[in-house]
């Protein structure tokens, strides 16, 4: 039996895996007594995994190995089809939104983005809620277990930058593991190490936050919103939860490990000491610590133009407010502190809307589930502009590659650059398609760096005016859906899907 289940595609098994998920909303509104959603959820669970069911045993008696090329086209589909099967549900427990609008909210939960169209918490009914926090999570382990199972070997997901050697011929980063043959179980393989330990993750941090006096749903929307950095809060944002600065000090605690993929690595287990040398970690505490204290210079030269410099409390809580907004949307998660709006009010100084775009903009560490450009290829790219710099004062100066240095491949930062104006090209296109359907250039510029970094609520916060996804038209939350994806898989890994070579043979 289970052998027979382990030759089905891998999206058959993702297909599953969404029914089963369907029936913890439908357990919950039960509880809460909502008969309807309950019903639809139920209904709709069942449906679902009867259907995938049908279609498995279908085609049960095929064999066939499943390449890379093929597990990266299914998570291509996956992305796109897989939200239609999680929107009629949620479409029909509401009544009140088109199939549109309940696509466009369930590809914001499943590419970990966190946009939505509920400006009003209250909105939802709390199963709803949670139905959209389990999306989030769930797209958040399914990008972590690829990003490890198929784009690492494929050298894509920022892995391109890594490792030694040169990129010519077939050794582009389009190329380089495509003919490598593979069976879907290294997926699952994959799986069985990081689900139990995504999990247990999730787990502990929503007990943390009982504890800080959250209630039961809120705590568990916000932890799995932070493990799958999606930003998903069924209250409008952690700044509303009952757990205050403690439960945001445990938030940060767990945001961490987003800064770097060898956070969880088998050398990290073994010698803990070696993430404070890792680049991309160190380069993201260096933003998550300078940055805030230049917002708090910033702060305090606002409040003694007001004479309050000497308010130490104040003071305190704008650091802390910088610090953990700052933290939040360098990893894409894009909850804000309570003392957000805080630091504001003490200075007299508007949001700096450009500075959390920015950091939504670099992102965090590869192979986890942020978004954005990636630390590592920032690194790459300041190594390079640190050579450079050296050169121009001692031309004929050789400089020896040592310790995390060896890691980044000889033309690691060219590719860092591609990648980076790429990102660039793409923003620019999802602005110039939203500018053709109507939305104002101020609008559409957030709105892309929104989708494409997959941090959601970055429309709400780096926007000088009042903003709602609501307020967008049907071809709009199109353009929005397919910049998701694109930032969600990175363009490099669409590139590799449309690459001539992977349709020969």
């Amino acid at each position: 039996m289970l052998s027979a289940l382990a030759k089905l595609p891998l999206l058959l098994h993702l297909c599953l895996i969404a029914g089963a998920a369907m029936l913890v909303p439908a357990a919950h509104a039960l509880v809460i007594e909502e008969f309807h959603v309950a019903r639809t959820f139920f209904y709709a669970g069942i449906l679902v995994f009867v259907i995938t069911t049908f279609i498995g045993i279908a085609i049960s008696g095929r064999t066939k190995h499943y390449s890379q090329r093929d597990q990266l086209l299914t998570l291509v589909v996956s992305f796109v089809f897989l939200p239609v099967i999680m929107a009629v549900p949620f479409q029909e427990a509401t009544r009140t939104i088109g199939f549109l609008s309940a696509y466009f909210e369930m590809v914001s939960s499943f590419t970990t983005t966190g946009a939505t169209l509920f400006d009003k918490a209250g909105s939802l009914s709390p199963s709803l809620h949670l139905w959209r926090s389990i999306v989030g999570w769930m797209g958040g382990l399914l990008i972590w277990i690829v990003a490890a199972a198929t784009l690492a070997p494929m050298n894509l997901g920022g892995f391109e930058i890594t490792g030694a050697g040169t990129v010519s011929g077939d050794q582009s980063v389009v190329h380089r593991g495509m003919g490598k043959k593979t069976q879907a179980g290294r997926v699952w393989q994959t799986a069985g190490v990081l689900a139990p330990l995504y999990a247990a993750l999730t787990l502990g941090l929503w007990v943390l936050l009982l504890i800080a006096g959250d209630r039961p749903l809120v705590a568990l929307c916000h932890a799995m919103g932070v493990l799958s950095t999606s930003g998903i809060s069924p209250v409008g944002g952690t700044e509303y939860a009952s757990s205050g600065v403690g439960g945001e000090v445990v938030l940060f605690l767990f945001l961490i490990p987003a800064l770097s993929r060898m956070t969880f690595s088998r050398e990290v287990l073994l010698n803990p000491e070696r993430v404070l040398i890792d680049p991309e970690f160190k380069v993201g505490m260096l933003i998550v610590v300078c940055v805030p204290s230049l917002l708090f210079l910033r702060h305090w030269i606002g409040a003694i133009e007001v004479n309050e410099q000497a308010n130490w409390v104040a003071g305190i809580n704008a650091f802390w407010g910088s610090m953990f907004t700052v933290m939040s949307f360098l990893t894409t998660t894009g909850y804000e502190s309570m003392h957000w709006e805080a630091a504001r009010g003490w200075s007299g100084l508007p949001a700096p809307g450009v500075v959390l775009i920015g950091l939504a903009i670099i992102g965090g560490g590869v192979a986890t589930t942020t978004g954005g450009v990636k630390l590592l290829r920032v690194y790459a790219l300041y190594m390079h502009g640190l050579r450079e710099m050296e050169k121009l004062v001692h031309p004929s100066s050789v400089r020896a590659i040592g310790g995390p240095g060896r890691r980044i491949h000889q033309q690691g930062a060219y590719l860092a650059w591609l990648f980076f104006m790429i990102f660039a090209l793409s923003i620019a296109a999802i602005m110039a398609m939203l500018t053709a359907v109507g939305v104002t250039f101020e609008e559409a510029m957030v709105v892309a760096v929104a989708a494409l970094s997959t941090t959601g609520p970055l429309a709400h916060a780096a926007a000088e005016t009042s903003f709602s996804y609501a307020a967008l038209g049907s071809g709009a939350k199109l353009i929005l859906c397919f910049a998701m994806v694109l930032g969600r898989l990175e363009a490099l890994a669409l590139i590799a899907v449309f690459n001539p070579n992977f349709w020969r043979n």
